[in-house]
């Protein structure tokens, strides 16, 4: 594709219905002086997506926009500030931005996430400031590289904060994005790893993967004396919770003492009841876990390239064909991660 007339392909969601994307032609944006222009390879759907598109995540939200958030490409341009990076490098931008370490800054928080407010990567060209991006990994490819923004420093924040370390037992739930990372960075930190899902052969994929106990929650009623059961009776260390509401009662009682929850996900709705009793008696700590800032990116991509993790994609679509990509998400019939490329 020819970009010498100064515009680029943006793909635009102009209503809240997911077939209403429409492929446009606008101008290439021009980095200011310590942005860089990204040329965009790949881009990953996250469930935030489809509740960002269909009005769900805020209703006040304007359309046309320009939708998702996770991307991988190469530096075209940088600004005269920039000294982090040059044309020619492998980036990812950060989802949120503005975030180099710690907590957020509160007047930041609301409004520094790409793929809305901010506009988002389904376009040829992008510009971010060079502070919100990071190296992508040298042993990824753009495709694997545009899945870790979200899902990736999800699983890895839950598992640091949650201080999994060898020896301990991680549940997490379901075979999506941010599930398939929790296992395969809890085995490269030597814990085992127990995995819920309504589907045999996706449990099957995952104990190919590394999975210690698989469990169908669906035709297992009681799957939580399962996981206890794989642990000798101690209980879970780690719970990477991805879908709150109806699971989280069921998903605490398989926790060990001095368990912890990372609550990431809320699939199964923001409302949940809480066993009070249980979370003193059993000394649970429980924390949200909202992706990460830049330098746990940067952390996580060095034991990304140290233990060569290559991320699961489920399928890889075009440009043309993002709809589809995002029904796919809809459904759930995926394991691992959707990708677009570009």
């Amino acid at each position: 594709m020819s970009h010498n007339d100064g515009m680029m392909r943006a793909l635009q969601a102009r209503s809240k219905d997911l077939r209403d994307l429409a492929l446009t032609r606008v101008a290439i944006p021009e980095p200011g002086p310590d942005d860089i222009l990204v040329r965009v390879k790949a881009a990953s759907v996250n469930y935030r997506d489809l509740v960002v598109i269909k009005g769900v995540y805020n209703p006040n939200i304007g359309y046309p926009f320009v939708p998702l958030s996770d991307a991988a490409g190469e530096v075209v341009r940088v600004g005269r500030n920039v000294t982090r990076f040059k044309a020619g490098d492998r980036v990812v931008p950060t989802f949120i931005q503005g975030w180099p370490s710690g907590l957020p800054i509160p007047e930041r928080r609301a409004n520094w996430t790409l793929g809305w407010p901010r506009t988002g990567v389904l376009q040829d060209y992008i510009v971010v400031p060079a502070e919100d991006a990071v190296a992508s990994p040298a042993n990824l490819s753009d495709r694997e590289a545009a899945t870790l923004p979200i899902a990736a420093v999800t699983a890895w924040s839950a598992l640091v904060e949650g201080g999994t370390k060898a020896g301990d037992w991680v549940l997490v739930e379901g075979t999506g994005g941010v599930a398939l990372f929790v296992l395969q960075f809890a085995k490269m930190m030597g814990a085992k790893v127990a995995i819920t899902s309504s589907s045999d052969d996706k449990l099957a994929r995952a104990r190919q993967i590394g999975a210690d106990c698989t469990v169908n929650y669906k035709t297992e009623r009681e799957w939580d004396r399962v996981v206890i059961a794989a642990t000798n009776g101690r209980g879970v260390d780690v719970l990477v919770e991805t879908a709150a509401g109806s699971t989280l009662p069921t998903a605490m009682s398989t926790l060990a003492f001095g368990g912890y929850v990372g609550v990431v996900g809320f699939l199964g709705g923001f409302e949940t009841p809480l066993n009070v009793g249980r979370l003193i008696g059993r000394i649970i700590r429980i924390q949200g876990i909202a992706v990460g800032a830049r330098d746990r990116f940067e952390a996580m991509n060095r034991a990304i390239e140290v233990h060569d993790v290559r991320p699961v994609i489920d399928r890889v679509f075009q440009l043309e064909d993002a709809t589809e990509a995002l029904a796919l998400m809809e459904r759930g019939g995926h394991f691992g991660k959707i990708v677009i490329e570009l």
